[in-house]
């Protein structure tokens, strides 16, 4: 059996091997990681009791504030040993280095390759990327080595340029494009004011990553429904993180992505850190399996959404998450209401009168949350300005504050100087 057909085996036999995977992930880091030598002796933990899924419940969990503060500690490996250092972004504090050796890259390698392949992706695919490929971002490499594994063709032409990405798409003539959707949107823009017709163009397919094309029922949102219906293309969501160095990529059913369990364990945590049942919100907390460089163990991601556990009907029998509903810290109670960025973003997108947006937030003089909306107008009129507030106050149920800027004070908010991804959303609460 090949790799990537791994998910289609049995419940039992994919809880088999994650619980084989698991013991020797244990018996690993309590040799060669100081952080998890000293987590473990601080809560009297006997690693050698832990031998099945269930008996995750007995190990401490793993913070994203563990990671900041004590970032070399969870390196298992000699200095010479590591050929790559990449870092998370930073959206949520301070960016984590994560240190990779060959092995850990053989691993990324394997888990894009699977990743494309659930995908429908084969070696006569020829893929634009759309992303940055430097400024240590994990998955611009990651992506790279996946379709050099599976065989495809690659067109690296990193992030932005309308313009160019087009001419790219003429002369080239890619099959599937990897970008985040909201610059699917400005491409499409681009292509209708330049008479362009995408339709005639050779992509089949997008893999869309770092931004949410789907509701939590796994319908198309507003977003991914604006891409189809001027676009005709198969759209595919994925969810990573660079702690994970794994990948949920869906299916042609685009019901969930599918978690890749020789690669990772995956829970779905309440607030006392007890699983939680299926269809239910829960912090995605993952436990890394054939990490050499920097494993983690019951690591919270900060990530709220909810898993699927029935067979999907692509032949599956691996775990999916839903969607993300937002991140734990970005919740926001304004006015009564608890609502999370994501929640904005697909009332913005739905707006034509706005073209670009960033969502901010921040502690008023008595300490409650404040929103403010930085909008790009389509239109500098007192009609349009009514109609964007009228409409926000609907939906929302409230009224943020909202500030008109240029489409370069904007560009400015989305792409501070380290940023290697556009920002939609600043919390500046204290």
């Amino acid at each position: 059996m090949s790799l990537h057909d791994i998910t289609f085996q049995p419940v039992a036999a994919l809880k088999k091997l994650q619980e084989e995977k698991l013991q020797q992930l244990l018996a690993y880091v309590s040799h060669s990681s100081p952080f998890y030598k000293k987590l473990f002796s601080t809560h009297n933990i006997n690693v050698s009791s832990v031998k099945t899924i269930e008996d995750l419940q007995l190990l401490p969990i793993t913070t994203k504030e563990d990671l900041q503060l004590y970032n070399e500690d969870f390196i298992c490996v000699l200095p010479e040993k590591i050929i790559e250092y990449t870092s998370t972004s930073g959206t949520l504090g301070s960016p984590v280095t994560i240190a990779l050796t060959e092995s850990d890259l053989d691993r990324l390698a394997h888990n894009e390759y699977c990743s494309f392949v659930t995908t429908g992706g084969q070696a006569g695919d020829i893929y634009q990327l759309m992303l940055t490929l430097d400024r240590q971002f994990m998955a611009g490499i990651a992506y790279y080595s996946g379709i050099r594994k599976m065989g495809g063709g690659i067109i690296r032409l990193g992030p932005g340029v309308p313009s160019v990405q087009l001419e790219t798409l003429l002369r080239l003539k890619p099959t599937v494009i990897i970008a985040v959707p909201s610059f699917i949107l400005k491409l499409i823009q681009f292509a209708k004011e330049h008479n362009f017709n995408l339709a005639a163009t050779s992509v089949k397919k997008a893999i869309c990553i770092g931004e949410n094309i789907r509701n939590l029922d796994c319908s198309l949102n507003i977003l991914g429904n604006k891409i189809t219906d001027s676009w005709n293309i198969q759209l595919y969501s994925t969810y990573a993180s660079t702690e994970m160095q794994t990948a949920f990529t869906e299916c042609s059913e685009g019901k969930g992505g599918h978690n890749r369990p020789e690669l990772l364990i995956t829970e779905l945590l309440d607030e006392d850190n007890n699983p939680v049942p299926a269809n239910t919100p829960g912090e995605v907390t993952i436990t890394t399996l054939g990490v050499e460089g920097m494993p983690l163990i019951r690591y919270k991601t900060g990530d709220i959404c909810i898993y699927f556990d029935e067979p999907c009907a692509c032949g599956r029998n691996s775990v999916r998450l839903s969607p993300i509903l937002g991140r734990k810290k970005q919740m926001i109670k304004f006015k009564g209401t608890t609502l999370y960025p994501s929640a904005i973003f697909d009332i913005l997108n739905d707006m034509r009168e706005i073209q670009e947006y960033v969502v901010e937030v921040q502690s008023n003089d008595v300490g409650l949350d404040e929103v403010i909306i930085y909008i790009v107008a389509a239109e500098d009129t007192t009609e349009n300005d009514h109609k964007i507030r009228a409409y926000l106050q609907a939906k929302l149920r409230v009224s943020p504050i909202i500030k008109c800027l240029s489409a370069g004070e904007i560009k400015h908010m989305q792409f501070p100087e380290v940023s290697r991804k556009a920002i939609k959303f600043i919390d500046n609460r204290k």
